[in-house]
């Protein structure tokens, strides 16, 4: 049995008794019933997921996966492949903006290369995973093989699993990758059923008529590789790339292992959808920290049934939303774990 095989094997529903317990407490607490809305709801949600009643998220992290697309060779992207291998050099020294939030909110950043086109070998805190030197063209035939697409969901689960045993409340998504919201787009398309024009944007920030030009590959390789929506990791494969293969495996790893995995931008979105188009089950494992500028996130989110918890008008991926959506995390599981009831307090309740 392959490792993907056993994982699906392991994503359970969440913990309802756990649920009823943190809504019972919550309507207790010193406060109106329900006047915290959405930070109500999301520490019930992760006493669902982590099957306690009084959930915890103290020990957080982000996993970012690098990789190439062969696509961004055909001039889909305003910055030239280069600047991956420039920009993981910059997460790993700290000096990234996922770094600077990491750093404020308390949240270990695991850099890895999951498909660079380039040599990082000597790159220190670079976890390295490296499954190929970046996917094909997808506008010339599939982005990857079969074999490197389960490979590279299989390194992300790896990841997930490895955190788990050292200690870990929530792991959040992060990516960096010359050409990937191209691939996003592809996957978004296909998935959601929208048109190609309506998921895609400017990415790194093309012009008209590079965004034309972007709208018309994707549907050249939409047409050429016929992406089957009911299937996955047919999906993937065609006109995916590496690091949404690993993040939507550390998607599924989370939920294998009841951890909740907070969701960031377009990109992990793209790998959201494949991970509940290969288990349905895993979306009650995810939250959405934010919803990008991108125009296809909201496509991605809304066909999951996800709410973004903020929207800050962010498109730069890294997992920067995401770190900022654990914070909420924390917050709510705070305020349902330290805040008094009306009992413990002495505070006369409604009638």
């Amino acid at each position: 049995m392959t490792l993907l095989a056993e994982t699906l094997k392991k994503i359970k529903p969440l913990d309802a008794s756990s649920m009823a317990l943190a809504r019972t407490r919550q309507d207790n607490l010193t406060k109106p019933t329900g006047a915290l809305g959405r930070l109500e709801d999301l520490s019930i949600q992760l006493a669902g997921i982590l099957g306690k009643e009084r959930p915890q998220v103290t020990r957080k992290a982000v996993i970012v996966m690098a990789a190439d697309h062969g696509v961004a060779a055909e001039g889909t992207s305003a910055y030239p492949q280069e600047v991956t291998v420039q920009m993981l050099a910059n997460i790993a020294e700290g000096g990234a903006a996922i770094d600077v939030l990491s750093r404020q909110f308390g949240v270990k950043v695991i850099a890895v290369d999951i498909g660079v086109n380039g040599d990082t070998s000597a790159f220190k805190n670079v976890t390295h995973k490296k499954v190929a030197l970046g996917t094909r063209s997808m506008s010339k035939g599939p982005a990857m093989t079969s074999e490197e697409t389960l490979k590279a969901v299989e390194t992300g689960i790896e990841l997930v699993n490895a955190e788990f045993k050292k200690g870990l409340d929530i792991v959040g998504t992060g990516e960096m990758g010359i050409g990937n919201t191209t691939a996003s787009a592809a996957i978004c398309a296909v998935m959601t059923g929208k048109t190609v024009a309506e998921v895609t944007g400017r990415g790194t920030g093309v012009d008209d008529k590079g965004l034309k030009h972007k709208i018309e590959i994707i549907e050249k390789a939409i047409a050429l590789n016929k992406p089957q929506a009911a299937n996955a990791l047919d999906v993937l494969a065609k006109v995916g790339g590496l690091e949404i293969a690993g993040l939507a495996g550390v998607m599924l790893g989370a939920a294998a292992n009841r951890i909740p995995v907070m969701v960031d931008g377009y990109i992990s979105g793209a790998a959201a959808l494949i991970a509940a188009g290969i288990c349905p089950q895993s979306k009650d494992f995810m939250i959405a920290g934010h919803v990008s500028v991108e125009p296809g996130h909201k496509y991605c989110l809304n066909h999951l049934g996800l709410q973004p918890l903020v929207n800050l008008n962010m498109r730069l991926g890294e997992g920067t939303g995401g770190v900022i959506g654990m914070s909420l995390c924390e917050s709510a599981c705070r305020i349902l774990n330290e805040m008094t009831t009306f009992a413990e307090a002495g505070v006369s309740n409604k009638e």
